[in-house]
């Protein structure tokens, strides 16, 4: 039982870093073209007041740096801008698609991703 306390409460404690002191990076304009060419490419679709896209928000920030000149990071706010959500053609919030160098989709989830998975997926396409 002290165990599932302890979960709770750290839990409780990301939820609220998430919502409150992590703020979600978000382009201010549109990004020049995306996929973005020559390079491994993961389009992350969400808003910034959606609960799991503000706790993917730390996650990609640190992805954005660990992968730096290897991989584009783009994160894409739908409520701010509602014809991105058109133009990718999502139905749920937060949605990520990844590109491979040659522009092409290759694979789509919806709803919070885990670093785990998004950097498995990234390092099996910059193999490629």
């Amino acid at each position: 039982m002290t165990q599932f306390y302890t979960l709770k409460k750290q839990t409780l404690a990301c939820l609220f870093a998430c919502l409150f002191v992590f703020p979600v990076i978000s382009f201010s304009a549109e990004p020049q073209e995306i996929p973005v060419p020559g390079t491994v490419t993961l389009v992350d679709l969400g808003a910034d007041k959606c609960i799991p896209c503000k706790m993917m928000a730390p996650i990609l920030e640190q992805l954005r740096e660990e992968y730096k000149k290897r991989a584009a990071i783009v994160f894409l706010d739908v409520w701010k801008n509602p014809k991105f959500g058109r133009s990718f053609n999502i139905r749920t919030i937060p949605t990520q698609i990844f590109y491979n160098r040659s522009g092409e989709e290759v694979w789509r989830h919806q709803g919070f991703l885990d670093k785990e998975t998004i950097v498995e997926k990234l390092e099996s396409l910059l193999k490629q």
